[in-house]
């Protein structure tokens, strides 16, 4: 499902309990010099990442200063606070203005929260400008902090270049069908640079040969409820999702590749180990 760019007035765009995708919450929170904002997500374990700017951060009697350090998205590495679940978290804007992600999933289980700095970030840089398939991931929530949180993944993903493809081969994940595939709902949220840049979204259902395409623009948001679902940048443009996975089972991600496009695993340089990052 498409959601088109609008102003969402800091509120919910994928709210809680959503019937699309229940297990991943999203909020867009923009804020100007000293302005705050209270969130509270009942039910869900959410992580707060300014795309642009920086803000003060008090949670569980934890205050984090100066989280997120970049004004705009493609210049230095994300920063990120991890709220547990269903806790009070007040975030300050002290830059000024701040465009926060608010990312979540869906948890029963109460952790501690913590900052991730942008020495935490695990990079990953895969594919080829041959093959159409540069891109870049920054995990945000991912592999290290195994063990620190229940079931959710936050990253954001860059085509390398101008245009290419991302998703690719087309993949599913939306049976829990263990050790082959977990059941993970998705949400991404797009931005273009320039800003008027677009791409397409693809998904597609198992067992057709052709599905829903949605013309994707700056700030577009996805919701994947099940189905293959690569992405593929207009050229001349650079591409970003900023992505969410909330796992119903468990937080290790399991990918099922279409079997037409397998193949296409072996023909793509780090991809193997790109899959590696997410389990």
């Amino acid at each position: 499902m498409h959601i088109p760019p609008h102003d969402n007035q800091n509120k919910a765009i994928v709210d809680r309990d959503d019937e699309k995708t229940p297990l991943c919450y999203f909020n867009i929170v923009k804020l100007t010099k000293g302005e705050s904002f209270t969130s509270k997500v009942e039910g869900y374990e959410t992580c707060l990442v300014p795309a642009t700017g920086s803000i003060d951060v008090n949670v569980a009697g934890q205050r984090f200063e100066v989280v997120g350090k970049r004004m705009h998205i493609w210049q230095g590495e994300p920063e990120g606070v991890y709220v547990p679940v269903g806790t009070e978290v007040t975030f300050t804007c002290v830059s000024s203005a701040a465009e926060i992600f608010v990312s979540g999933a869906k948890h029963d289980e109460v952790y501690e929260p913590f900052v991730v700095r942008e020495a935490d970030i695990d990079p990953v840089q895969y594919g080829s400008d041959d093959t159409k398939t540069h891109r870049k991931i920054k995990h945000i929530l991912g592999k290290a902090q195994a063990g620190k949180v229940g079931r959710l993944l936050v990253s954001e993903l860059f085509t390398v270049g101008a245009g290419g493809w991302s998703g690719f081969p087309p993949h599913k994940h939306d049976t829990d069908a263990l050790p082959t595939e977990s059941r993970h709902d998705e949400v991404y949220n797009f931005r273009f640079n320039p800003e008027h840049g677009f791409g397409a979204q693809f998904l597609t259902q198992e067992g057709e040969d052709m599905g829903d395409v949605y013309h994707i623009r700056n700030s577009s948001t996805i919701q994947i409820e099940k189905g293959y679902h690569p992405c593929v940048a207009g050229p001349g443009y650079e591409m970003y999702y900023f992505t969410i996975l909330g796992g119903l089972s468990q937080r290790p991600l399991h990918q099922n590749f279409h079997p037409e496009h397998v193949y296409q695993l072996d023909t793509i340089p780090g991809m193997k180990d790109m899959i590696n990052k997410f389990k």
